[in-house]
């Protein structure tokens, strides 16, 4: 199974990490993260918190990402789906943390930004993931998102989510044991 780009890695338990180099300047990137526009583009657009502690709202609505309808195991995720998220700590534009829903045990994700000429260095770690099944689920979802997200940057349109989706899963899941 080829992927477009290397898999992320579980660096402890419950941890998931993965590396890119982004096609576009540091404050680009970080427009990408936080302004919910140009987020809705790749990933969820909503709103934003402004302030550490803020709860805020991602509203995702995947098919819109690349015109490619959910296959049937994620037919929920056809009409939009609405996740309340908190601002963890922000130090724009090269560290952004998030909880990952606000659920009764939120998970947290981390984007570190370095720059690296006209491109950027993202560092994604996603802590507090339950079990191997949510790591496998999160792991290909960031992967295909991140995906979208350098197409995106490039100026190209999108490849099918749904299918590079199911197709990081499967690496995903051949990897992480």
């Amino acid at each position: 199974m080829t992927t477009r780009h290397s898999l992320g890695q579980l660096i402890e338990p419950g941890t998931l990490r993965m590396e890119r180099t982004l096609p576009a300047p540091i404050e680009r990137v970080w427009a990408y993260l936080t302004d919910p526009e140009k987020r809705a583009t790749w990933l969820a657009g909503g709103t934003m918190a402004q302030e550490t502690g803020d709860v805020f709202e991602l509203r995702f609505e995947h098919t819109r990402l690349t015109d490619e309808e959910a296959p049937e195991r994620f037919a929920g995720y056809r009409k939009p789906h609405l996740q309340k998220s908190r601002l963890i700590r922000s130090e724009a534009p090269t560290l952004l943390t998030i909880s990952w829903d606000e659920g009764p045990a939120p998970s947290e994700v981390t984007f570190e930004l370095t720059p690296e000429g006209n491109s950027t260095r993202l560092v994604l770690t996603h802590r507090r993931l339950a079990n191997r099944k949510e790591v496998i689920s999160v792991a290909g979802g960031w992967h295909a998102h991140v995906d979208v997200l350098i197409d995106v940057l490039r100026g190209d349109k999108p490849q099918g989510f749904w299918t590079n989706l199911e197709a990081v899963e499967k690496a995903y899941e051949a990897q992480i044991r």
